[in-house]
Formats: structure tokens, C-alpha cells, sequence
């Protein structure tokens, strides 16, 4: 309880200073077109869409990840988050509810390499919008899980839900353990590789509302933690999550947590 106690205090801790802006980058290029599938550079339009990381990461198997819009800026109806010079570039897709808009979403990720992190999210019309930093974190997809497999075993699928106020919003934070192993990890003690599996699908709702889902890859970091504002409805919370092993797990949480 401790750790997700940190863990929610440093994602809900003030902005990081805008001190890392993205560096141009070759692999950004092919991954635009090949990986995103842009034939042309998003929009930079940090009222539309920012994206908050620390300049140089504590651990970078822990990045945290705010993204941000001005109060009235385009509602969101998705958006991808890339890590360039990771394994699998493509960290998560999302998509997002009316009720999350204008959008403050945080997540924390695996950070392999120095690399831009990168979100490109859609507008209403389509358009396309992106915003971006570079961190400097390296070896954060291989480094070993934090506890020991019989801990990670037992706990895997505990979910927790809390809601609190920030500056006139309501905020959720949902907490799910699960070790995304990402694949290039090795077990402590045998020293063998630990296969991938990870939650790839999670959808959140409050009633029959969509909050939010997400398809994830491995760079979602170990057990993972979102925290989000949104417009409360009054009725229940309801997360549903997957895992690449075919492991599912449901529940549902009182509305104010």
C-alpha cells in the first residue's frame, strides 16, 4: 500500500519543468510513416496537447507521463504513445470518453534509451496533434521486476480505486498489480529470460460511460497506475483488464472510491 501511495503522489505532483523539448531524430522519421502511418509531421500546439516528462529519469523503468490540454482546447478522441528508441516503439494506444475531456491523463512507462517520448493524439475532425520530450533513461525494458515471481504470482490482477479534487476537477486513480514483464527481463534466480505478459487490453467505465481503454505493449511499466481527470457521473466505476495470457480480470468500485 505504501509503494502505490508514492507511486500517486509523484503522478500527481506538479508539472515537470519544460526543460527536455524533442530533438530531431531519423528514427522518428520512419517511424512516422511506417509505424503510425503519417505521411506528414502532426501539428506541435502545446494548448491543443503537451506532454510532461522528467529530463533526466529517476528509474527508467518508472517514467512518468502527464499529458495535458488547455481548458478550451479540441477534445481528444485518441491517442498513441511512442518511445522511439524502444524495443517496441509503440507504448499504448488509448482511447478516451467525453468525460476525460480536456484531457489530464498520466501513466508511467519504460524508457530503453535516451529517446523522445512522443504523443499523437486525434481531434474531432481528424486532425492530427503531437506533443513531446526527450528523456535520458536507458535500460528500462530489461530491468529486473521488483519483487520476488511467487509475490508477483500472488498479487497479479489486485486492483485499487480512489477519486480526490485537484484544482476543480475530480481525479481518479486506478492501481492494478501485474508485472508487465516486457520479455527482456531475466529471472533473479534462475537467470533465464522471462517471457512477455503484460495487460494488453483494459477498458474503464463509470456506468455505461467509456472513461477510457488502452491497448498496451510492453513499455507499460510494472504494476500499473493511471491517474486521470474526469467528469463524475455518480455511477459505479468498472474496470475490465487482459493480459497476454489470456488472464482477465473484473471490477467495480463505489463512485467516489
Amino acid at each position: 500500500m505504501k509503494t502505490w501511495l508514492t507511486v500517486a503522489l509523484l503522478l500527481a505532483s506538479p508539472a515537470f519543468a519544460q526543460e527536455n523539448p524533442m530533438q530531431p531524430s531519423e528514427i522518428w522519421d520512419d517511424l512516422r510513416d511506417s509505424v503510425v502511418g503519417l505521411a506528414q509531421e502532426p501539428q506541435i500546439d502545446a494548448a491543443a496537447l503537451d506532454l510532461d516528462a522528467p529530463v533526466r529519469a529517476h528509474d527508467a523503468a518508472f517514467v512518468p507521463i502527464r499529458l495535458t490540454q488547455a481548458a478550451d482546447a479540441p477534445p481528444l478522441s485518441d491517442l498513441m504513445l511512442v518511445i522511439d528508441r524502444n524495443p517496441a516503439p509503440v507504448a499504448a494506444e488509448y482511447a478516451f470518453g467525453a468525460a476525460l475531456m480536456p484531457l489530464d491523463f498520466e501513466v508511467r512507462v519504460r524508457v530503453d534509451a535516451y529517446s523522445d517520448v512522443r504523443a499523437i493524439g486525434t481531434q474531432a475532425d481528424g486532425g492530427k496533434i503531437m506533443a513531446g520530450r526527450f528523456v535520458k533513461a536507458s535500460g528500462g525494458c530489461s530491468a529486473p521486476a521488483g519483487k520476488d515471481m511467487a509475490a508477483i504470482e500472488a498479487a497479479k490482477g489486485e486492483m485499487r480505486w480512489k477519486t480526490g479534487e485537484q484544482d476543480g476537477r475530480t481525479i481518479g486513480t486506478l492501481m492494478i498489480r501485474h508485472p508487465m514483464f516486457s520479455g527482456l527481463q531475466r529471472d533473479q534466480v534462475t537467470l533465464l529470460n522471462i517471457p512477455a505478459n503484460f495487460i494488453d487490453r483494459l477498458e474503464v467505465r463509470q456506468g455505461d460511460e467509456m472513461l477510457f481503454s488502452m491497448q498496451a505493449g510492453i513499455s507499460v511499466s510494472e504494476d500499473p497506475v493511471f491517474r486521470f481527470a474526469y467528469r463524475p457521473n455518480g455511477q459505479p466505476i468498472s474496470v475490465h483488464a487482459e493480459d497476454v495470457d489470456g488472464l482477465v480480470w473484473d471490477r467495480s468500485f463505489a463512485a467516489g472510491g
